[in-house]
């Protein structure tokens, strides 16, 4: 979750603040002070004031990103208005700033909106490094996402997998087919269900998923605070204090609600729970000494919701639609699939056959290649000061991690924009990040927890498209026509719905 939107209140502070406070920003700024006569990264000139800020580009900052370590290195340092920002586009630097520097660049800045609407940045992804963030990362992984809990949901997956393939079957007969709209209520339903159960503090799931979707927009939005500390009352006088206060005051009511249905229904041993369920237990009974307060319980429960819904849908969509613009792959997916699967009593591919696709994985790791989750990692900041690559780099400085640039860098992979799934046979190459060419879900103590979690429903249900239905573009549309144009945001996924014709086999 750390791709930006740069707000639009900016653009005024641009004007505003070059003509009535230039003096005072210089001499307070201090950033290449900061800096004296150390080894700085290099980068692109910084305007007064703003810094390159108007460096970002917009809606696709990962793409200006890419352009900019094209000409200045793949370390390179940017000015945020304020903020000493250094850009990592390389493998070898991943390694370096993920992992053996990882007990350095382990903490997080607490972005404006973060703080707003996740609880002060109680949650796991934007919470500071410390003892706090590390028992409540242990629970999460524990408890919540271990392997035993995510195998805990199987028959909850199988069984609205069997749903979804049922929709999709009943819209065949239409040429043309919405299915970015089925795939969004399939994750939505099957996150929904594991962590509230179908407890939503009595609202429709359509309410909801519309209330996640202004959150995520706030969460890649860049606040003037964010970089001009001083100037915090533009956020309120522009109005994105207002939005930020509303959207974490109609999401706090969802939470609580569903809460109070939970702690008035309190499951009895043994029988089945969601992750909520496992959460309340922990807050009133602790574990390991560390016990959970009840904005905890809501920080963490909103995280699960957000990263899982939003990363899993868009996987399963960018995979879609690249093995149909690539119809060669997708015919040797579907020949692999059909031939190790047979349809259980359920009408549905089972997990325990996944195991046996090998290219269905290369061809989802292939698409979180080209189309990470979170092009940009949310951004690190450093705890101490510490050299990287021979820089100086100091305590405080945030980092930003281009994944995306990474997954195309030439020096690291063979015909790198193409979609070639092929190029994962045989490769020890997991999502865990081990191998930093490959890190759509980060890597180190930041890492994604819930990888399990997310990249089990992705295969279940790309399995079960590929084995029951034929797919192709509607309309006669031709393959050359189809660009695959991504939407702007936190976590892009297609900017148009994937329309597709759907023939059942």
């Amino acid at each position: 979750m750390a791709s930006f939107e740069l707000d639009s209140t900016l653009v005024l502070l641009c004007l505003v603040f070059v003509v009535s406070c230039f003096a005072v920003v210089v001499r307070g700024s201090g950033t290449g002070r900061k800096y004296g006569v150390r080894a700085v990264p290099p980068g692109p000139l910084a305007l007064p004031i703003i810094g390159n800020l108007h460096k970002l580009g917009g809606a696709h900052p990962h793409r200006s990103l890419q352009g900019l370590a094209r000409r200045h290195g793949p370390l390179f340092l940017l000015h945020l208005g304020s903020v000493p920002t250094v850009v990592v586009s390389s493998a070898s630097l991943a390694e370096a700033l993920l992992r053996t520097q990882d007990h350095v660049f382990c903490s997080r800045p607490q972005p404006y909106t973060a703080r707003g609407t996740l609880y002060g940045c109680r949650d796991i992804a934007f919470s500071p490094y410390g003892e706090k963030w590390r028992q409540i990362r242990r629970i999460a992984v524990v408890h919540l996402l271990s392997m035993k809990r995510v195998d805990s949901f199987r028959a909850l997956r199988v069984e609205e997998v069997a749903r979804f393939v049922q929709r999709i079957g009943a819209a065949s007969g239409r040429e043309r087919v919405d299915v970015s709209e089925l795939i969004i209520d399939l994750t939505n339903t099957v996150i929904s269900k594991a962590a509230f159960g179908n407890k939503l503090g009595g609202m429709e799931p359509a309410t909801v998923r519309d209330m996640m979707k202004e959150l995520t927009v706030l969460l890649g939005t860049i606040a003037v605070s964010d970089v001009f500390p001083r100037l915090g009352w533009l956020d309120w006088a522009m109005g994105l204090d207002a939005r930020v206060k509303r959207t974490a005051a109609r999401l706090d009511t969802v939470v609580e609600r569903t809460l109070a249905e939970h702690e008035g229904n309190r499951v009895k041993d043994g029988e089945a729970c969601d992750l909520l369920d496992d959460l309340l237990s922990i807050y009133k009974d602790g574990d390991q000494g560390f016990k959970l307060d009840r904005t905890d319980v809501k920080a963490l429960i909103l995280d699960m919701f957000i990263a899982g819904t939003d990363t899993i849908y868009k996987t399963i969509e960018w995979t879609m639609a690249e093995l149909v613009r690539n119809p060669r792959e997708m015919a040797k997916v579907q020949y692999e699939v059909r031939l190790h699967a047979a349809a259980s009593a359920q009408g549905v591919v089972l997990e325990e056959e996944l195991e046996k696709m090998s290219l269905l994985h290369a061809a989802i790791k292939e698409a979180l290649r080209l189309h990470p989750p979170v092009p940009l990692l949310i951004p690190r900041e450093s705890i101490e000061d510490t050299r990287l690559h021979g820089y100086d780099i100091l305590a405080k400085t945030r980092v930003m991690v281009n994944t995306w640039a990474i997954g195309r860098d030439s020096e690291s992979w063979e015909n790198a924009e193409e979609f070639l799934p092929e190029r994962f046979i045989g490769q020890a190459m997991e999502y865990n990040g081990k191998d930093t060419r490959f890190i759509p879900f980060g890597a180190g103590r930041r890492g994604c927890p819930g990888i399990a979690f997310g990249t089990r429903l992705v295969e279940l249900t790309l399995a079960n498209m590929m084995y029951h239905f034929d797919w192709k573009l509607p309309n006669g549309q031709d393959i050359e026509s189809f660009e695959l144009i991504e939407s702007s945001g936190l976590s892009p996924g297609l900017k148009s719905a994937l329309i597709l014709a759907v023939k059942p086999l």
